[in-house]
Order: structure tokens, then sequence, then C-alpha cells
């Protein structure tokens, strides 16, 4: 008897806990995948419902550039703190036969702005001008940008068909993730203070996860790009709506700003570590400089032998970081507008010399660091980032961004797509922080049509010749340094992906002179050790977000999303 009372309340035990599962998984809003092996293909982006539609792109016959843009489209509605029609970003790729593109689309000055625009008349900086409402705006570049990779390395006709899913998305709204419902609950004040009360996003009870997000004005916006293309944004209807909502506001974009934005194919940064090839976006991405630098620079030492997070490997790349963002500082910027002395940076060289006063155990003050002369002729944490890798062997890596978290909180009422706060990415005042703390020269000064420098650092690897590694991430001035890591962490400390992506990161940009490391980066003794060096350390809750995808050994491919925003996600087949 007591035999069958004990089987009863097994049995019972297991199948409450099979309905409890049941129900749990019924909440779940989306399924979320974070590490992933596949065979033949696969996109990681920040949110399922993007990278889903990425799969669905490539299981229906596009290559990795359909994918992404599609992906791209999508991310404007389900992701609005950093997906954008509203903004710009950058575009690597690298074609099945080894070929190599660098798409620009990076945001604009525009027509109007002027150098000490952000100053007051005591040439300070005015607080916030730059970084929030209409004049923050740089002329949006994404929509021109996403057709100009279509119309040169796309497969799937007409181009309408990758902005369907998003369009229907916008239409008939989709269940935010818990994140944005948080993200969007926080931001109420600032939406309330530069848009009308009817604004899609503002609610005044908060928004809840599971709730619908019905994006009328958006859809109709993206139903005029898919009937007209670049007209329908850049012109007619959008065009109109964006120009007025400027006017109404004392922003500057004018319909000529508009109508004269071109995308433009860059010259992408190619350099060598060890056994391996980097390929990854040129100026006035800042992203392929500073890491072919850092790479160039990490090859002179023995830093596998050193150990993962070691107090000397940490120290070495604190050190080299420490001065290629001061050369970042001072000569990187729009490559149309001063002459980036790019092969001077490079050159091995000068690299050696610049590490010559590096002391093995002594940090080195950042004010003693100055950029170096060269003869010249006179970027939220909320930026996004894709990496796909299609069955045909085509890869894509692309980082998009408005800035700021829902970039400068403006939506263009009417046509529903927020609009970046990118002019903050100027210097605007040589020598002073913009919100990331970055310090900036003439090179990156504000000019009209000038497009603002960028930390985005879409990036490739090939190993041997063959396609090795497709990374990115959202995360600002740290963007560089996370890319850096995760593949030393790779190349150097023999990791596997998801472990090279979800390991601990720090940080080091010249100015604030301090390490940023995330809890559990450094051993207590390490951190006590680097201290002692005249180090100053400084805790952050993250640094930047990698999206990567790997080629292995044996054919498969692994793709990775990071555990520091919940809603990343990888899909593949």
């Amino acid at each position: 008897m007591k035999n069958t009372k004990l089987t009863f309340l097994i049995f019972y035990a297991v199948l409450l806990t099979f309905f409890a599962c049941k129900e749990n998984q019924r909440t779940v809003l989306y399924d979320i995948d974070k590490n992933i092996m596949v065979d033949s293909a696969a996109v990681v982006s920040a949110h399922p419902l993007a990278t889903q539609i990425g799969i669905d792109i490539l299981k229906q016959g596009g290559n990795a550039v359909d994918a992404t843009i599609a992906v791209q489209f999508a991310l404007a509605v389900v992701y609005p703190r950093a997906g954008n029609i509203g903004g710009g970003g950058f575009m690597v790729t690298r074609s099945k036969d080894g070929n190599y593109a660098a798409l620009d689309y990076r945001e604009k000055a525009p027509l109007a702005a002027y150098r000490d625009m952000y100053l007051d008349s005591l040439g300070n900086v005015v607080k916030d001008l730059s970084r929030l409402g209409h004049l923050s705006v740089g002329v949006p570049g994404t929509v021109a940008g996403m057709i100009a990779a279509h119309d040169s390395l796309g497969l799937i006709q007409p181009f309408s068909k990758l902005i369907e899913p998003a369009y229907l998305l916008a239409k008939n709204g989709f269940k935010i993730t818990k994140r944005e419902a948080e993200r969007l609950t926080d931001y109420q004040d600032d939406f309330l203070e530069f848009n009308d009360s009817a604004m899609v996003f503002i609610k005044k009870e908060g928004w809840k996860e599971g709730e619908l997000l019905v994006q009328t004005d958006l859809s109709s916006t993206l139903k005029r790009i898919m009937e007209k293309g670049e007209a329908g944004f850049y012109k007619g209807e959008t065009a109109r709506l964006l120009v007025e909502e400027m006017n109404s506001n004392n922003g500057i974009i004018s319909s000529e700003d508009l109508e004269k934005y071109e995308p433009l194919w860059r010259k992408p940064i190619v350099s060598n570590y060890k056994k391996y090839r980097m390929i990854s976006m040129s100026p006035p991405s800042s992203g392929g400089i500073a890491l072919a630098q850092l790479l160039k620079i990490m090859e002179q030492y023995p830093i596998s032998n050193y150990g993962f997070h070691s107090t000397k490997a940490v120290h070495l790349m604190v050190e080299a970081e420490r001065r290629v963002y001061a050369d970042r500082a001072e000569h990187l910027g729009d490559a149309d507008f001063y002459n980036v002395p790019i092969d001077s940076m490079l050159a091995d060289d000068y690299l050696l010399e610049r590490m010559q006063d590096f002391d093995l155990q002594q940090a080195t003050v950042s004010d003693s660091i100055l950029a170096s002369s060269f003869e010249t002729t006179p970027e939220s944490f909320e930026t996004t980032h894709t990496s796909v890798v299609d069955p045909m062997g085509n890869a894509v890596s692309v980082t998009t961004t408005l800035n700021l978290n829902y970039g400068s909180k403006v939506m263009v009422d009417g046509a529903g797509f927020l609009l970046n706060d990118e002019m903050d990415d100027f210097s605007a005042k040589p020598g002073e922080p913009n919100f990331f703390g970055l310090v900036g020269a003439e090179a990156n000064a504000i000019q009209p049509e000038k497009r603002m420098l960028s930390s985005m650092t879409p990036t490739i690897f090939e190993k041997d010749g063959q396609l090795f590694m497709v990374v990115g991430a959202p995360g600002g001035s740290t963007i560089i340094t996370a890319v850096f890591q995760t593949f030393m962490n790779v190349a150097a400390f023999n990791m596997d992906l998801n472990n090279a992506v979800q390991a601990p990161r720090f940080h080091h940009q010249w100015l604030p002179d301090q390490i940023m490391y995330e809890d559990s980066a450094f051993s207590d003794e390490t951190a006590k050790t680097l201290q002692s060096y005249g180090h100053q350390l400084s805790k952050k809750e993250y640094l930047a977000i990698i999206k990567a995808i790997q080629i292995l050994p044996n054919g498969k491919i692994q793709a990775v999303g990071d555990h520091r925003n919940p809603d990343d996600h990888a899909a593949g087949f």
C-alpha cells in the first residue's frame, strides 16, 4: 500500500512539474538562443524576430546581404532604441570568392551646420545640445545604404520583398520583450519633452512585457519605401514630414540635405595578425584602423604565454589601447574632409616606436602621451550589430546606430521613426569629451556634409585565406576594445567562441585615464597589482555587446549572441 501511495505521489509531482514547465513555456515571449551550432548559415542580431526574418530570407534563396537588409528594417520596428531608418551605419562584406567591400552610410552634418554650433557666447559647450532634440540630428543614411547594398550585392528581387516583413510587423504589431518594455518606460519623460503626447511610445502607465506595439505611421513610411525606393524616404511625403518636424522645432535638416545624401563605397582596412587577416571599416569609422593597430602591437609580444586576463596580458593590452585611442583623438575623421594618415598609423616601425616607452610594471600617464605628428595635407551604447553567414559562404558584418538610447528622442510626427543624435560624435569643441568621454581634434570638427567619426567596428576575419569569424558590437567607445578582446580570446587564448563572447571585458580609451572593467574581469590579486602599477580602475555594468559567428575547422558554424543583452538571438540551419 505504501509503495502504491509513494508511486502515486511521485507521478503526481512529475505531472505538476510537467504542467508548470508548460506554463512557463507559454509565458516565455520568444525562444532566445545565444549559442548555436549549425551546418549551412547563421544570423545573429539584437532581437529574435529580426534574426528569424534574416533566416527566412536565406531560406528563400537570398544571400547574406539580402538577409542583412531585411534584418536592418526589422530592427527599425522591433528594436527602436537602436534599430533604425533614422540613423546610419557601416557594412563590411566578404564574398564566397574572397572579395571585400565596405559601405559607408554614416549620417552627415546638415548643410546649415557649422563648427561652433554647440558653443555658447563664451565658447563653452552647451550641455546636451548635441545629444537631445532636433539640433542633434544628422542626415540619416540607413535607407540609402540598404538600397545601395542591395543594388550592388543583393540577389532577391524586388527590393520591396526585403522590407515587407518589417512593414507587416509595424502594421500588425508585435509583443515587446521585457527589456524593451523597461526601456520604453524609463524614457517616457524624454519622449514627452521632445514629442507630443500622441507619440506611439508614450504611455502614461508605462509598458509591460508582452504588450502589443503597433506602429501605424512607421508602417506607412515603410510602405512608401517599398513602393518608391529611395524616393520614398528622401523625397515626397516622408521627406516633407521630416523637414516639417525640423522646421517646427528649430532643427536644421532641409529637403536639400535629404536629396543630396549618398552612401559611399570605401576601401576597407585590411591587416594581418599572424595567420589571420582582418577586414574592417575605414574612416569615418575609427574601428578598422584602431583594431589593426592593436593587433599589430600584440604581434610584437608573446601574449598567448601570458594567459587570459593575467596581469601581464591586461597591462600590455591596456597600454596598447591607451596609445591607439590617443591616435584616434588626433588623426581620425571623415577622410573626405581630412587627410587621415592611414599608412603611417599602420606602419610597423611606427607602432614599434609607439610602444618604446612601455614599462612592464608601470602604467603610463595618459597626459604624457600625445598623438604623434604626421606630415599631412590640411560613436550608446545603443548601437546595434548584425552578423550573417549564408549557405554560399558570403559574410556580412554590419553595425548601425542612432547613437544614444532612442537617439535624439525625437520621432518624426506622422512618419513614425526616431531620429539619431549623431552630431554628438563630432568634436563640438576640440579637446572637449563627448557623451562617451572621447576627445577629438580638428580632424573631427563639425563641417557641413561631413560624416562624424565613429567607433563602430564591423569586422570579418580570415584564417589561412578562409572565412573564419564575423564580429561586431554596439557599445560606443568600447566597441573597438570589445571586438579586439573577443578575437584575442579565440586567436591568442584558445577559447571557444561562446566563452570568448561571454567573458568579462576591460577597456581603456586614453582619456579619462582609467581602466573600465566588468565585474569579475580581474582577480583580486590582478586588480591590486594593476593598481600598484599606477592604473586607476572603474567598474562598469557592461562593456559592449558582441554578436559573432565563427567557422570551425570541421566546417560547422557557431553563432553566438551576448548575455549582456537579454534579447540577443542567434539562429541558423
